[in-house]
């Protein structure tokens, strides 16, 4: 596979990614309700809504890691799911923290201690491994073979 051909499978990969950390991004916001919803066409809109949000999301706000990461990935011909799953979840952790999404270190209340990592922090990470996880399905698996020679 060529250069160019790899780089349109990468696009291809990224934006998948995205779209499934989005619907993980979804999940986690809306999960505690879910036993509420039901069939209503107003409350898939919004499900959907939100993951179309969260897709977006990921993509803008991880966009120069991401690129940084897919580089290293190429370069260096790293292939492993591990890796690539925590190279998703350190982007958007990140990238969460970068945006300025994080709660601050304390909070005010007398009746129970703050949780150690918030349901933020949380949804960001799981949807991290989720962008990890898609990108290796489609192309992170094949990284750096667009270089080796086919034998002939």
């Amino acid at each position: 596979m060529s250069l160019v051909g790899r780089i349109f499978v990468i696009i291809f990969a990224v934006i998948l990614a995205s779209m499934a950390a989005g619907v993980a991004i979804a999940v986690g916001i809306l999960g505690p309700q879910w036993h509420s919803m039901s069939g209503d066409p107003v409350e898939r809109v919004f499900f959907w809504g939100t993951a179309f949000v969260g897709a977006t999301g990921t993509g803008a706000l991880g966009i120069l890691p991401m690129i940084i990461l897919i580089a290293l990935a190429e370069a260096f011909n790293i292939r492993s799911l591990a890796l690539n799953m925590l190279g998703g979840v350190a982007m958007l952790l990140l990238s969460y923290y970068g945006a300025g999404f994080a709660p601050p270190s304390y909070e005010e209340s007398i009746d129970r201690s703050p949780p150690i990592v918030s349901h933020d922090l949380q949804i960001a990470a799981a949807a991290g491994a989720v962008f990890g996880l898609m990108y290796w399905l489609i192309a992170g698996r094949n990284a750096g073979r667009w270089r080796e020679r086919s034998p002939q």
